[in-house]
């Protein structure tokens, strides 16, 4: 099966998980998918292929017979973004000559909204309807990485002991939940889950989450004055005070931002629900004090108690942890060029399975999947993509093995 056969039947599954979930999996549908790899992981012929409590999928591709290598983790997650609905994807290829591409629903796929189009004429996108998302995130991951587990066995390509990991509820933050690096027994890892073919990472934000609560008084409007306190306008006065430029939409590059990621309420109660994300670290503590400060302000001018302030960080940057790790860097770039992929180093305005696994103990850079546009309804990877990937996961893999 290639890796292209293997997306379309993947994506065919509705996986999103959810970020209100108190479960794990946060839903029930990302098992269907995990199943389904479980099952496919022992046809190929993995060792101790098992599924745990949290719905991920783990599995060994033993070393070849007198190789001595480390061993080194394949990471992809099986869970796509709830941004956009991933029920029933319809999938379809188009040959892009630049011109635009009418995906349905009134959507377009046009350069003048995505100039780097510019640089894929001449090559077959995989796209939706317009109505929904793609999958490739992380779904090209996964056909990759399994991708590469079939060629490694069918050619008898030396390698070492491989770790495969297909995780759960990474969109949420939550992917590594289950695991336990000592348990996974890896000396290294590589997280598949980027974009552009080429690109790969070692870099990541800060991130953190921030919830806060507003509590105002509520009574009738015709004798309001001087009483009703309306907590829907102060969350709007809270969300003034937070910097106009520290905007996703208004950032890009290494510049961190504050995100307003929902909000709801009325006269009594409202909240608002932030991300918070910068690459340096300083950076990052001085806009979670921003926010702390702003919390602090409308306390003082509406009273103590009005509002709450409930702030975690989810994740760090991987940067420091990686970097003493070089040669696993240097490996990335050997295994495109031998590829015939020129190979260049973003960094993540995110964050990765990987970033955790790497503050954890198993240092852990990304590696393209070749998608473009993920959590959204313009989403598509180019085909070749899905058949180079795996080629360049069989040049990595192959590469640490010992002469």
């Amino acid at each position: 099966m290639t890796s292209k056969e293997r997306f379309y039947r993947y994506i065919a599954y509705s996986t999103a998980s959810a970020e209100d979930s108190e479960t794990s999996p946060s839903t029930a549908r990302q098992l269907e998918l995990s199943k389904a790899l479980h099952e496919e992981m022992e046809a190929l012929g993995l060792r101790d292929v098992k599924t745990d409590a949290c719905g991920n999928v783990i599995g060994t591709l033993p070393a070849s017979e007198g190789v001595k290598a480390p061993v080194v983790a394949f990471i992809a997650h099986v869970d796509t973004s709830s941004a956009a609905s991933g029920e029933n994807v319809k999938a379809r290829e188009v040959v892009f000559d630049g011109a635009d591409i009418e995906l349905g629903h009134g959507e377009v796929l046009s350069e003048k909204q995505f100039p780097f189009l510019k640089d894929l004429r001449g090559k077959t996108l995989i796209v939706t309807d317009g109505s929904t998302l793609l999958g490739a995130d992380d779904k090209a991951g996964v056909a990759e990485i399994m991708t590469m587990c079939d060629i490694l066995i069918a050619e008898n390509i030396p390698h070492g002991e491989l770790r495969i990991v297909f995780t759960t509820d990474e969109e949420v933050g939550r992917g590594i939940e289950g695991l336990d690096v000592k348990e996974l027994a890896c000396d290294w890892g590589y997280t598949v889950d980027g974009g552009a073919l080429g690109s790969y990472e070692y870099e990541n934000f800060n991130a953190a989450s921030a919830k806060v609560t507003v509590h105002g008084v509520g009574i009738h409007p015709g004798s309001a004055k001087d009483i009703m306190k309306n907590a829907s306008t102060i969350a709007m006065e809270l969300h003034g005070m937070l910097p106009e430029s520290q905007v996703p939409e208004k950032t890009d590059g290494y510049q961190g931002f504050i995100h307003l990621t929902g909000m709801k309420g009325d006269v009594v109660e409202a909240s608002l629900h932030y991300i918070i994300r910068d690459h340096d670290r300083e950076l990052f503590e001085e806009k979670k004090n921003r926010m702390l400060g702003a919390v602090r302000m409308i306390n003082l001018i509406h009273g103590e108690g009005t509002a709450e302030l409930e702030m975690a960080d989810t994740y760090y940057n991987m940067k420091e942890k990686v970097l003493p790790h070089r040669h696993l860097i240097d490996r990335i770039e050997a295994a495109f060029t031998a590829c015939g992929v020129k190979p260049y180093a973003e960094a993540i305005r995110g964050g990765t399975d990987g970033a955790m696994l790497t503050w954890e103990g198993l240092p852990c850079p990304n590696l393209s999947t070749g998608g473009y546009n993920f959590h959204g309804v313009h989403e598509f990877i180019p085909t070749d993509a899905l058949e180079t990937m795996p080629k360049v996961l069989v040049k990595l893999s192959a590469g640490f093995v010992e002469n």
